[in-house]
């Protein structure tokens, strides 16, 4: 069933005396980076690679733009990315639009699609902070009005087996927390019972608080 669902921003943030939950980071985020999606995934032996759409960062390309992108199982429209500094503040954003994932369809799961997406993130000496809104959701019955940081909804099948999960609103902390903080709209993770192994990223931004 396909419906619409808008979400605010300023969902996340992270300051530099006080963490949020989020998923440990190995390493220190980018002092500014965004991306409208990419996906990893091998279906029935074959691999299905879509590079990080419209990639910016601070230290360049500072803006991007991707065509619509089309392979086995998935789908990305156009999309395109800022990364900019004004003074002492930095923003790192992602826009995309008419994604649609159809993998799953196979074995017996919904399509999945989000028709327009916008992600960011801001740098500032305090801290920083991301925010995201999507609209035009399909395939996600039950997704609360108000999503938390690290939301997960399973992808099942009418028999309720679980073939996907996906985390929305996923934020992404370095340990030790930095103040850093990366910020994917969507993260979907494939489980064995899907018989696809792989990933797909939906909307990623990423920044840290300025000097």
């Amino acid at each position: 069933m396909n419906h619409i669902l808008v979400r605010g921003a300023a969902a996340v943030t992270a300051a530099l005396a006080v963490g949020v939950l989020g998923v440990p980071a190995a390493a220190a985020n980018p002092p500014g980076a965004a991306s409208a999606g990419s996906a990893d995934f091998t279906q029935s032996g074959r691999r299905v690679v879509v590079p990080p759409l419209a990639p910016c960062a601070l230290g360049g390309p500072e803006s991007a733009s991707s065509p619509a992108v089309a392979e086995p199982g998935i789908r990305f429209g156009k999309g395109g990315s800022s990364c900019a500094r004004s003074g002492a503040e930095t923003t790192s954003t992602a826009t995309g639009s008419d994604f649609e994932l159809t993998a799953l369809v196979a074995v017996g799961g919904p399509r999945l699609a989000f028709r327009e997406w916008h992600v960011t993130c801001t740098g500032r000496r305090e801290g920083t902070s991301g925010g995201w809104r999507v609209d035009g959701v399909a395939g996600f019955p039950g997704l609360p009005d108000d999503i938390p940081p690290n939301h997960v909804h399973e992808v099942r099948t009418a028999g309720g087996d679980v073939l996907a999960r996906v985390t929305f609103n996923e934020t992404v902390l370095p340990q030790p927390n930095d103040g850093s903080l990366a910020l994917n709209l969507a993260h979907l993770r494939f489980t064995e019972r899907s018989g696809i192994t792989g990933e797909v990223v939906v909307g990623a931004a990423a920044c840290s608080p300025t000097p």
